[in-house]
């Protein structure tokens, strides 16, 4: 992954901090004419409130001062910062007061007086500030080596996915065919039906299987988060932004992207995300340079996007983009044949992890686990034979084990439904079933729409966009 032009560099800010009027001017003349960009505090107290502002790089002060030693300063610094680069200077250097200093994270400590003293300041700012790059550096390329090493080192291979109903023979087929590909693909199903999984195995049997696979929940974090995450950002960008940080596109080079819940996009990233499926570039949040995105993309959605689409919450030609290639799974109740297939796998995998005896499904247990209607699917039937195996005593799981709502046994057959003769808008009687709904939840949740959304079953934005159709606040 290269960039077109090189990096625009946001100068280092230092806080320099000296009650000798003299000293802050020479200092900071020194350091501004070497490209930092210097704020200055003439006490203490000052720099505290500086600091608190956030964006401090790198901290030079004065140790003795009438208000806060240079110590205390270094202290407070360090708690509103651990990462913030500390130097120290004095005129009464002693080997206590630099023990102390070292102590407490900083750098290095220079002594004033000479005419060496600027010039040794400078020197060993750049110093700390390079050794800090140096860190970050092997920090992230550490990172990146062990994210590889995780995902390379975890069997993605299609007898992961279980299954052999016809439908699931359908979907081995159609992930073994374009797995080889470099086309985009949306996996669709509900939740918890596997697509996930089902992205591992397509990029773990491609030609990209030996660079990074990085996932992606875009239900899961604010616009702001995912742009960040997504795109990477430049240092200063927005408050907090302490470093430059690459995105996942970036991390993901020549690898894959598995974008999660992509129907919870906001409109503006769905427009950036179409950009770099155009193009095959993008920008940092804050960047000016153009880096090229040499990745694949996966999509994956438990929503309808089509219809979606038709109700102008999702970019028609970024569905296009996304859609190349439709991956479906189907849900659990439509292929109960595969019921003791999976239940049989997950049983091996939490009695080894577990440690226990467990070797079997009693053949009552199993009855059971084929005739519920699974509406978690397949996360739901794994939580069900993890918590049997972790609370069974005996060889083999017996109902007792299973949760009371799957001991229910097969689905109650629903009520009557009491249709008038002349019948109804039946639209109109839903939404206003759902505005019932989402006004309780709120009533509850105390106004709180996040707590709401949780107790309805829905992700926030989905909360939020129904509460704004039905005017509620």
């Amino acid at each position: 992954m290269t960039s077109s032009v090189s990096e625009p560099t946001v100068p280092p800010k230092l806080l320099l901090v000296d009650d000798e009027p003299s000293i802050r001017q020479l200092l900071s003349y020194r350091l501004k004419r070497e490209g930092f960009d210097v704020v200055l505090a003439e006490n203490g107290r000052e720099a505290v409130k500086r600091l608190e502002a956030g964006g401090i790089d790198l901290l030079v002060s004065d140790i003795r001062m009438p208000d806060m030693s240079g110590i205390e300063v270094l202290r407070a610094a360090r708690q509103l910062d651990p990462d913030i680069l500390g130097i120290m200077i004095t005129a009464y250097a002693s080997k206590e007061t630099s023990v102390e200093a070292l102590r407490l994270g900083a750098s290095n400590y220079v002594e004033k007086g000479g005419p060496e003293f600027p010039a040794a300041v400078v020197e060993v700012v750049k110093n700390a500030l390079e050794q800090r790059r140096l860190r970050q550096d092997r920090r992230q390329l550490q990172q990146e080596n062990l994210l590889l090493k995780r995902t390379l080192g975890t069997a993605h291979q299609f007898s992961n996915i279980v299954g052999r109903s016809p439908e699931m023979a359908e979907v081995f087929r159609l992930v073994e065919t374009v797995a080889p590909t470099t086309s985009t693909i949306l996996v669709t199903g509900e939740s918890g039906t596997g697509k996930e999984m089902v992205a591992r195995a397509i990029h773990f049997n491609s030609p990209r299987r030996d660079r990074p696979f990085v996932a992606l929940n875009c239900g899961a974090l604010t616009e702001t988060l995912l742009e960040s995450e997504l795109f990477g950002h430049m240092r200063g960008a927005f408050t907090g932004a302490a470093a430059t940080k690459k995105g996942l596109i970036e991390i993901a080079d020549r690898g894959t992207v598995f974008l999660d819940e992509i129907g919870e996009m906001t409109p503006m990233m769905q427009v950036k995300l179409l950009r770099v499926l155009q193009e095959r570039k993008f920008r940092r949040v804050g960047g000016l340079d153009e880096i090229e995105a040499d990745i694949r993309i996966i999509a994956a959605t438990n929503q309808d996007l089509s219809k979606a689409v038709a109700e102008n919450r999702f970019r028609e030609d970024l569905f296009y983009r996304v859609n190349v290639i439709n991956v479906h799974l189907p849900p659990l109740r439509e292929r109960r044949e595969d019921v003791p297939l999976l239940a049989d796998h997950f049983l091996r995998r939490y009695a080894q992890q577990m440690g226990k005896p467990v070797t079997g499904i009693s053949g009552e247990a199993m009855a059971l686990l084929e005739a519920y209607r699974w509406p978690g699917n397949i996360r739901e039937l794994e939580n069900v034979v993890e918590r049997a195996v972790a609370l069974e005593r005996t060889p083999v799981v017996l109902p007792d084990s299973l949760p009371p709502v799957v001991r229910g046994g097969a689905p109650k057959t629903e009520a009557a439904i009491d249709l008038p003769e002349s019948g109804f808008q039946l639209e109109a009687h839903v939404e206003s079933i759902e505005r019932a709904y989402l006004a309780e939840a709120l009533r509850r949740a105390g106004g709180v729409q996040s707590r709401a959304a949780e107790i309805l079953g829905m992700t926030f934005r989905s909360f939020r966009y129904y509460a704004k159709k039905y005017d509620i606040t």
